[in-house]
């Protein structure tokens, strides 16, 4: 069975910086992956997707922003965020593109301040 554990959130003020990570366990080889984020009283929305080839895709809202990357031999995700901003706080999760979703982990907690 296929365990994401997100880690890395926090609080930080406005234009800080912050790197997200994500361990899958329970697969030889994780294929695409995403990061997605869940504000209070809002939808779940993804915000950045990368490809196992390493192409990568982003919400308009954090394109210039925020980075994902990956490094398959520890089968982790990453998600750089600099410049952040108050509405990016949310909880964050990584898992696979819509349609092909693993059970959602934990997520990890993102605040910024203003």
């Amino acid at each position: 069975q296929v365990q994401l554990v997100e880690s890395g959130g926090g609080l930080v003020q406005a234009g800080g910086s912050l790197r997200l990570s994500c361990a899958v366990s329970g697969i030889f080889t994780i294929r695409a992956m995403g990061w997605y984020r869940q504000a209070p009283g809002k939808q779940r929305e993804r915000v950045a997707v990368i490809t196992s080839g390493g192409s990568t895709n982003y919400a308009d809202s954090v394109l210039g922003r925020f980075t994902i990357s990956r490094d398959n031999a520890k089968n982790t995700v990453y998600l750089q965020m600099n410049s952040l901003k108050p509405e990016d706080t949310a909880v964050y999760y990584c898992n696979a593109p819509v349609g092909y979703l693993y059970s959602w982990g934990q997520g990890t907690q993102v605040t910024v301040s203003s």
